[in-house]
């Protein structure tokens, strides 16, 4: 059965970066290779089930997907734009050390660290300053071609 929008679809995948470097997989094994087990010690590393044109998943994946059938198992590149978009100072803000340090409890904003945003992104500390404090929030991975290696295990429509 060819993959059509609509249809609900399981995949076994892996994504990199184009140094090589794993950020995400369904695939336990790869996982405990990568040490992506020890950095997320919660998370069952199970095929990922979406539905095609529902927006689950990045554009570029999604696009991919549509005309492949199971057993199939191709690598696809993803340009920024298909993928978390191109970075973006627009997306960076300052904000007071004072007002900041407020909204975290009084815990103290420190380079590096990763803030959780209202609808659940991360945003990363880059600059902290007496004057300032800079924060982010643009995807981890804007600005990156994504390479994933993909198997269809099963299709249902």
């Amino acid at each position: 059965m060819t993959i059509a929008t609509g249809d609900s679809v399981s995949i076994e995948y892996t994504g990199r970066l184009e140094d090589g470097t794993v950020f995400d997989t369904s695939r336990e094994s790869v996982a405990e290779e990568t040490e992506l087990a020890d950095e997320q010690p919660e998370r069952e590393f199970t095929p990922l089930t979406v539905e095609v044109g529902a927006g689950q998943v990045i554009d570029g994946l999604e696009d991919a997907l549509i005309g492949m059938e199971p057993g199939d198992t191709p690598t696809v590149r993803i340009p920024p734009e298909k993928g978390y978009g191109e970075w973006s100072e627009e997306r960076v803000r300052t904000f007071d050390p004072a007002e900041l340090s407020q909204q975290l409890g009084d815990e103290q904003p420190e380079e590096g660290m990763y803030l959780q945003t209202q609808d659940g992104n991360l945003a990363e500390i880059t600059e902290v300053t007496d004057e300032v404090i800079r924060v982010d929030f643009n995807p981890q991975l804007a600005g990156e071609t994504l390479e994933f290696d993909i198997e269809v295990v099963s299709v249902a429509n």
